[in-house]
């Protein structure tokens, strides 16, 4: 068989193949620039099913979601409601998500914090904004304000019986740590500080100031903006006011 024939083939047994060899050639040629988003969506979910045509696929998602942010959002369970994907060829969606995730989070433990609201809303951003429930998440940080690790404390309602300051500085005395920042997420979308989480700052504020450990910001996560205890002064009051 000829060269000629067996593309003649491939291309009456798999018709989409020489559509997909385009895109794959597009990418390596110039990268995402060019590319319309619902391409961007179909050559993640043929990472899972190579032989299979996915663009009416990726056109809903798009319909469905209204921006190729939004799909790569999307919930697992979300995707798994639409006709025509399932687990193999929602892999790539997920797995882009988790490598985003991962390089943030990998690149953010590499530099200095620099004390910026901004930055550890970008570094965790990604992590929480697709919780349905709320994660109280803690960074350590050492004297140069690095961080040493970021742990997630607990899942559910965050208030003042479900957050135990003895577990966490605990942990900093473990891991040294100088200093601490508080991060939590309102699946809600409004990072507007309740009462509880008012409270909640300041019994963290008061126990780090009994362990000389500092406590440099609580920040809360919505959708796509945050609220900082610190840059909106009441870090500082919590603060004044258990030292008279």
């Amino acid at each position: 068989m000829t060269q000629k024939q067996m593309s003649n083939t491939l291309r009456q047994n798999f018709p989409q193949s020489g559509h997909r060899h385009r895109l794959r050639e597009k990418f390596l040629q110039g990268g995402l620039a060019g590319f319309l988003d619902h391409e961007i969506v179909e050559i993640l979910l043929t990472l899972g099913t190579p032989r299979r045509d996915c663009r009416q696929e990726a056109r809903e998602l798009l319909k469905h979601f209204k921006s190729l942010r939004a799909v790569l959002e999307a919930d697992r369970h979300e995707l798994l409601q639409f006709r025509g994907l399932g687990p193999h060829n929602i892999f790539g969606l997920l797995l882009i998500r988790e490598v985003s995730r991962r390089f943030l989070r990998d690149r953010m433990m590499e530099k200095p914090i620099c004390n910026s609201s901004r930055e550890v809303f970008d570094f965790l951003y990604h992590a929480l904004r697709d919780a349905r429930k709320e994660k109280f998440k803690v960074l350590f940080l050492n004297t140069k304000n690095q961080i040493l690790e970021e742990k997630t404390f607990f899942e559910g309602t965050v208030d003042t019986s479900a957050v135990y300051p003895r577990e966490i500085f605990k942990q900093a005395l473990l891991l040294h740590a100088s200093s601490l920042i508080f991060i939590h997420n309102h699946p809600s979308g409004d990072p507007t500080p309740s009462d509880n989480d008012k409270a909640i700052t300041r019994e963290l504020v008061q126990a780090g100031i009994t362990m000389q450990i500092k406590i440099l910001d609580h920040i809360i996560i919505g959708n796509n903006r945050y609220f900082s205890f610190a840059d909106a002064g009441l870090l500082h009051s919590y603060e004044v006011g258990l030292n008279r």
